[in-house]
């Protein structure tokens, strides 16, 4: 029997509780929600509740009232957390609470704005919120991200339909994406998190020095790896050993760069619509892990503010193996969404590197974690770099060289 659409939102709003935080009995789940999908809210509530929460808290928000802030506010308020919202992020990540954000942004409501506003909130949450961000960031707390349709962005992905046909189309693209149509997402999930084990068996095993990457855009980058690097993919364990699913969806396997050793010059395959400005055709040449050099066909104003957000910014803090041929890219759709359009290509961030890509180095201090090769910074930004003809040859510390994707694949393990 056919799912209905309620049906299928039902499935969804569960699967992000039970399958994308694996919420526990008596814990706090936290929502950061918009305000247009209040009715998805509701749904998260009750499957929260139904999974044991001791209380499920919804954190509001409205684009076209930050969009308001950012034109009308002085830059003076952006430039430190409200004492009662630092505190009420850091006691619901001390308590141990369950973090899950409903991403159903316009991509273009802050095209214009002063990009120095959300560069120096971005500062003052990392500052600020130090509790709360570094819980995050060693999977201390879980988390997930997903994505609900709106009128904006569904016009925007399918420009030639009306309104109501492009919303439809975009809640059968994401229900597709996370594999809801077939009625067990639960299932699918614990599947699809089975399809990563061997081939991060496979990379972990080889313990690369480095990756060189390569594709018919003109990439040509050397990305050195850590010392005990490790590979992750589908999803992450917490620290209390909880499997989670960080992003729904997902069809990555990422590790994180060694922060010292990226070389070489890497070209963007897709658009970047940061802060609802698109930046394409973009470029960046690293030397010695550093940003030198960098240009933008399209939006280079946006990627310099991207840049100039701290001296992390000019490092890399993920390198992501993404099939060509996967569900999101069988679809031949741009998104304008990078938590979709990132799991269609491989990519790198500019920013913060993931702590548990290193053995032990969720318990590292800060500063060990530099030392290790663990990139930091107040950001972290995806941009995608994979095509249909991504090369990328590993490297192992006595120089054996192996193909990991041929033709944007990977080869064949078996």
């Amino acid at each position: 029997m056919e799912l209905t659409f309620q049906r299928k939102l039902e499935l969804y709003a569960q699967l992000a509780v039970v399958s994308g935080v694996n919420l526990q009995k008596d814990q706090l789940l936290v929502v950061n929600c918009p305000t247009v999908c209040a009715y998805f809210a509701k749904l998260l509530t009750k499957y929260g509740f139904e999974a044991g929460a001791k209380d499920v808290h919804i954190i509001w928000g409205n684009d076209d009232v930050s969009r308001l802030r950012f034109d009308n506010a002085d830059i003076t308020r952006y430039e430190q957390v409200p004492a009662w919202q630092a505190t009420m992020l850091n006691d619901f990540a001390n308590d141990g609470a369950a973090f899950l954000s409903v991403n159903s942004s316009n991509p273009s409501v802050f095209a214009g704005i002063d990009v120095k506003k959300p560069a120096a909130f971005r500062k003052a949450i990392e500052r600020d919120c130090k509790d709360y961000r570094t819980k995050l960031e060693t999977d201390a707390c879980v988390w997930n991200i997903l994505a609900i349709p709106n009128e904006e962005w569904a016009a925007k992905v399918f420009p030639e339909d009306t309104v109501e046909d492009a919303v439809a189309k975009l809640w059968e693209a994401i229900f597709t994406a996370v594999r809801i149509n077939g009625g067990n997402p639960i299932q699918e999930w614990e599947n699809h998190k089975q399809s990563f084990k061997e081939k991060i068996k496979w990379l972990d095993n080889m313990c690369l020095k480095e990756l060189r990457i390569t594709t018919e855009k003109g990439t040509d980058l050397t990305v050195g790896m850590p010392e005990n690097h490790r590979w992750e993919g589908g999803g992450a364990t917490s620290v209390d050993g909880r499997y989670f699913f960080p992003n729904m969806p997902t069809e990555e396997i990422f590790s994180t760069p060694h922060r010292d050793k990226v070389n070489g010059k890497v070209f963007s395959a897709l658009p970047l619509i940061y802060q609802g400005d698109k930046i394409d055709n973009f470029s960046l040449t690293y030397k010695d892990g550093v940003v030198v050099d960098f240009s933008a066909e399209v939006g280079y104003e946006n990627l310099k503010s991207i840049l100039d957000t701290d001296d992390g910014a000019l490092r890399l803090g993920e390198v992501a193996l993404v099939p060509n041929k996967s569900p999101i890219s069988d679809m031949g759709i741009l998104f304008f969404n990078t938590l979709y359009d990132e799991n269609a290509s491989c990519h790198l961030a500019i920013g913060m590197g993931f702590p548990s890509c290193v053995k032990g180095g969720v318990s590292m201090s800060e500063t060990e974690r530099v030392q290790a090769g663990i990139n930091y910074s107040a950001t972290h930004v995806d941009f995608m770099i994979g095509t249909a003809e991504t090369t990328i040859t590993g490297i192992d510390k006595d120089g054996n060289e192996v193909q990991i994707f041929e033709h944007g694949n990977f080869v064949n393990i078996g």
